[in-house]
């Protein structure tokens, strides 16, 4: 997803706490969750306010789009919050068997089957994850994009996670924790299903 530039984009990002150069440890032993793909900063911004007791960490590869972010959180003050901009790609490079939880909250669905390998829900990112998990493997995924969501099913499972929750619409379901995200309102607005799937495996026990 790219964006138009954003005024006064590198003082912005240049000035702002929130913004990290890599994995820097949180003055606590909190779980960290981190979201892949964080776009505009709603849903990790507003489960940091929600969970004080949780460490998030919001990953964007995109300056024009983490920008966003560090605009809304301009006015917030968090101490269990920071960004870092960076490819999902890398990002064992980043973290070390310290991550508790990872969101994926509408991830580029690749519908081509041709691109099948740069879903974040691929073998190849699962093996990364892997890399990054403490003891447990666990992994919450929301999308509108049907293909995407039992392509993960499948992958997820066959890579050994266990479902732990799963809706065909999640707001039929009525998950009373649920935080959108930007895209979550706008296609919940249009009417589209919104798919939710979560998981876990042991990181010991099931390795590949």
């Amino acid at each position: 997803m790219r964006l138009r530039n954003v005024k006064d984009k590198e003082t912005i990002m240049n000035n702002s706490k929130y913004l990290k150069d890599n994995y820097i440890p949180f003055n606590n032993s909190n779980p960290i969750h981190i979201e892949i793909g964080m776009g505009k900063g709603n849903f990790i911004i507003n489960m940091a306010k929600r969970y004080p007791n949780i460490n998030f960490i919001g990953i964007e590869k995109y300056d024009s789009v983490i920008v966003r972010a560090l605009q809304k959180l301009e006015v917030e003050q968090l101490d269990n919050l920071y960004l870092i901009r960076m490819d999902a790609c890398n990002i064992d490079k980043y973290f070390n068997k310290c991550i508790d939880t990872i969101y994926l909250n509408f991830s580029d669905p690749w519908p081509k089957d041709r691109h099948y390998k740069r879903r974040l829900t691929y073998y190849d990112f699962l093996k990364l994850y892997d890399k990054i998990f403490k003891s447990v493997c666990h992994i919450v995924m929301k999308t509108d994009n049907r293909k995407l969501f039992e392509f993960s099913i499948k992958s997820l499972t066959d890579y050994n996670y266990t479902i732990k929750k799963i809706s065909l619409d999640l707001y039929k379901d009525e998950f009373e924790d649920n935080i959108q995200t930007e895209y979550e309102e706008k296609f919940h607005a249009l009417g589209y299903p919104i798919y939710m799937l979560d998981v876990e495996k042991d990181n010991q026990k099931n390795k590949k």
